[in-house]
């Protein structure tokens, strides 16, 4: 039997999670927060109870990303976390339970080198690569690099891409296609747009690999509303300690398949502060879809 390429790996645990009819899990972490020793850890633990994992690379100026994620990093960076690192940490963790996609700005990878960095992947059991700020038409390099060693470069589109650029985008995806619902950063209070279901439904028509929606959806309710089938997204936030229990606050979520129903909604720790998941709130993102 041919092993699966990295790329493969991602879009096999998103469809396993929609055949078996439940919501699959993409949980989101900024590398090397809030401990540094804690990463690989914190990182096991996530991937245990996630289908695809996505590692946020902590940059200076990440764009597309609110106050949450951007004090994560900026604390990372403080602390010494650097993609080298990461990647290192990464190969002496070896496999785990879940694919790893690194979610990266262009300079540290530009930096690394695009050849030593797919070589780096493979050897990191890195799946793939977010890049949010490097567009389509400049992306062919590095695209060229990961494709080279089975690596996926997840492409975005939002709402505000033309069809024919949403086409392009789509086709020059592997693993997942990253479906942006709203004009804006991560986290924040801005609500899901309400044609955002039809934009949804748009993507999916111009792919062949599953479709991931991120940004703007931050609670249960929101879920099927949205008329898709849902994996959250969240953010590690300030623990002393991970075990049987992650502290995270939610970020935002992402969007799998058709429809989604949650049973038990996120548990506050407290009223504005990190939320808990825990083994319930695990079991209710892998309810059967009703």
């Amino acid at each position: 039997m041919t092993e699966m390429q990295p790329h493969q790996r991602i879009t096999a645990a998103i469809e396993k999670a929609t055949a078996a009819g439940r919501v699959g899990l993409v949980p989101y972490i900024t590398a090397g927060y809030p401990k540094k020793n804690e990463f690989i850890e914190t990182l096991k633990k996530v991937a245990a109870v996630g289908d695809v994992v996505e590692v946020g690379v902590p940059f200076s100026d990440p764009m597309a990303d609110g106050v949450t994620i951007q004090r994560a990093s900026h604390q990372a960076i403080a602390d010494g976390v650097s993609l080298r690192w990461i990647l290192k940490s990464l190969r002496d963790a070896g496999e785990l339970d879940a694919p790893v996609v690194l979610m990266s700005y262009l300079n540290p990878l530009l930096v690394y080198g695009f050849d030593n960095l797919a070589a780096a992947a493979v050897e990191s059991n890195v799946s793939g690569f977010i890049v949010p700020d490097l567009p389509l038409e400049e992306c062919e390099e590095l695209k060229a690099a990961l494709e080279s060693r089975g690596v996926a470069l997840i492409q975005l589109v939002t709402p505000a891409t033309p069809e024919e650029r949403m086409q392009g985008l789509c086709t020059a995806s592997s693993g997942f296609i990253y479906a942006v619902t709203i004009k804006g950063i991560t986290g924040g209070t801005v609500e899901l747009p309400p044609e955002v279901t039809g934009y949804l439904d748009r993507v999916k028509a111009h792919a062949s690999i599953p479709v991931c929606a991120g940004f703007g959806v931050r609670t249960p309710s929101r879920l099927s509303s949205s008329g898709v089938m849902l994996t959250v997204l969240l953010s590690a936030r300030r623990s002393s300690s991970i075990s049987r229990q992650v502290v995270i606050r939610l970020n935002s979520w992402k969007v799998f398949g058709r429809r989604a129903c949650f049973r038990q909604p996120l548990i506050p720790v407290r009223e504005t502060g990190p939320w808990r998941f825990n083994g319930a709130v695990a079991s209710a993102c892998r309810h059967k879809v009703q």
